[in-house]
């Protein structure tokens, strides 16, 4: 299982993320360009010294990470999906693919993914902070495949 993020926005989430991926012993995979610097110090607040464990690769572009995973299932939370990521069969080497904050993915990066899945909401909403997104689709495709990190005594 990875988490891959799309040319993320806002340091504050993709160090929150970074961190979950960490905890979680999931690898993470940036898309740059970034709307800010890698090193900024609100990444590095996010992430706090959990970065140091996290297993990141960064891509130059959408075609370098495809290039990287050739093989892997690429699974977008989308809110322009019609199957919800409860009813998904997640497998053991999916990658979740997580779009931009301000724009999602853009049209051709939405029809190279695999499959599509959205996290249901309440009626009128838009959408969700893309961590929390991010959370809620690695905590279940990690409890569907069996994929957590054992507890360390």
């Amino acid at each position: 299982m990875r988490l891959a993020l799309y040319q993320p926005d806002i340091p504050q989430n993709t160090g929150t993320l970074m961190r979950l991926c960490a905890c979680l012993d999931v690898p993470m995979d940036i898309i740059e360009p970034c709307g800010f610097i890698l090193s900024d110090k609100n990444l590095r607040r996010a992430g706090m010294d959990y970065l140091e464990s996290l297993d990141l690769t960064r891509h130059a572009s959408f075609d370098d990470f495809r290039a990287a995973i050739p093989a892997r299932r690429i699974v977008l939370l989308t809110t322009k999906a019609a199957q919800s990521y409860v009813d998904f069969t997640f497998a053991p080497d999916d990658t979740l693919l997580l779009g931009r904050e301000s724009a999602g993915v853009p049209e051709d990066v939405h029809a190279a993914c695999t499959q599509r899945v959205i996290i249901p909401m309440a009626a009128g909403m838009r959408s969700l902070n893309v961590a929390v997104t991010g959370a809620m689709a690695l905590g279940e495709a990690l409890r569907q495949t069996g994929g957590f990190a054992r507890q360390r005594a």
